[in-house]
């Protein structure tokens, strides 16, 4: 197990307890593949998740733009959003990055209550993950979009 996978372990463990109960369903990261066109699971809790996903949906969108990002009904999004639990309604994602700027992952979770997310969420969480050293100072200045249907 590398030292960042050990580290995404120690904050989805750390983690979960208080996003459950605070209505999240499911809290994890993925990780961009070596050949860069899809994401692999990595650490997540509580129960197992889609593995790879592609670029198109919610959390390659994020990996793309560099965007944090408040889904407030994933349904409303078709193929845009990838269903690996169809009881989801909501879901934040923040791209993670290092310290050249490279983003090599994502942070996700999910809630079965639609319009579950704010932007206060995705703020504590990204200073969250700075702490942790999982994503860079940088991130806590990129964009949060809310992103409606199209």
């Amino acid at each position: 197990m590398s030292d960042r996978t050990a580290v995404m372990q120690s904050f989805v463990d750390a983690h979960w307890p208080a996003c459950r109960d605070a209505g999240s369903s499911w809290i994890g990261f993925y990780v961009i593949n070596a050949n860069r066109d899809a994401m692999d699971l990595g650490p997540c809790r509580d129960s197992p998740a889609c593995s790879p996903i592609g670029l198109h949906g919610m959390c390659g969108r994020s990996w793309t733009s560099r965007r944090r990002l408040i889904i407030p009904d994933v349904h409303a999004h078709g193929d845009g959003h990838i269903v690996c639990d169809p009881r989801n309604l909501s879901e934040l994602v923040i791209p993670l990055m290092d310290e050249s700027g490279s983003c090599w992952g994502v942070f996700d979770a999910d809630s079965h209550t639609a319009s579950h997310y704010t932007a206060r969420d995705v703020r504590t969480m990204t200073e969250d993950l700075i702490a942790a050293g999982l994503t860079n100072a940088a991130t806590r200045d990129l964009a949060i979009e809310v992103v409606m249907p199209e």
